[in-house]
Parts: structure tokens; sequence; C-alpha cells
């Protein structure tokens, strides 16, 4: 079967609608998808509220189903799509899974550890490195984001 080429902003509307299934479920809308040999292999969204686990992030979820699927907890050559910038803990199960490439969509200015609060990649005690595109339909996810935290501000007043 001939499949059609991958994109990010394809990938990324992918994780989109995972982090629509988290908004669904009152959890903070991230999502995020994991690309290798040419389909997706696993899929995730924010959960930590509904299954009681402080590290169910968007990433870690798809990249757990991404290692069953494929029978390795090593995703080489593999890309993580996500619509927000991953936190330190996200970025160092990132490295440990050993992703070649990483896209997200917005910055996170204050738990971002690629590019804005954290430099993780920059660490010289770091075995692993990946590369990393952002922005990403950057407008896109930041919105989903800024209409749940609006609706969450509205419910409480």
């Amino acid at each position: 079967m001939i499949r059609p080429p991958m994109t990010d902003d394809l990938l990324m509307r992918e994780a989109l609608a995972e982090a629509m299934l988290g908004f669904a479920a009152g959890e903070v809308p991230v999502g995020a998808v994991v690309w290798l040999d040419g389909a997706i292999v696993g899929r995730g969204h924010n959960q930590p509220i509904g299954t009681y686990d402080p590290t169910a992030h968007a990433e870690v979820v798809a990249v757990r189903e991404a290692a069953r699927t494929v029978g390795n907890y090593r995703l080489t050559g593999a890309t993580v799509c996500v619509t927000i910038e991953p936190c330190l803990m996200c970025v160092g199960a990132l490295v440990h899974a050993r992703v070649a490439r990483v896209v997200f969509g917005a910055a996170e200015p204050r738990a971002g550890a690629l590019v804005s609060a954290v430099r993780a990649l920059e660490h010289p005690g770091l075995n692993h490195r990946f590369e990393v595109v952002g922005g990403v339909l950057a407008d896109e996810c930041r919105a989903i984001v800024q209409v749940f935290f609006e609706e969450r501000r509205e419910d409480r007043v």
C-alpha cells in the first residue's frame, strides 16, 4: 500500500485531535502522537486527573503506547509531535526513548523544557539528543489551551 507523505502539519492535526479528547475529559488539552516507520504507532492526551497518575502527560502516554506497539522501549527514528512544548519530565522520557525528533506547537514559557523555561537538551550529561522543531500550528495549539482555561475561569465565577 502506498501511503501519502506525512508532514509535520498533518501530524500536528492528529495531535490536536488527541488534545480535544483531553479537553472533553476535563484534562488540560495537550495531545501527542508518535510517528515511526511510516505510521502513527502511539497516541496520547493529558490524563493525570482521570488516571490519578502525575506522569500521564500526553507525550508519556503516547510514548508508552508506541513502545508497546513496536515491542521496544527504544523508539529510535521516531518523531513525537505534541501540541505544547514538553516539560522537563517529558523531555527526560523522550531522551530515554531515544526519539529522533520532537515537533511541538506552542511554546510553554513557564514549564517548557526545550526552548523556553529550561533548555534541557543542553545539559552536558545527556547521552542522547534529538532534533527540535517548534511552532507548528502554534496558534491553533495555543488557542485550545486558552479556551480551556477561559472556560474554567468562567465556571468559577
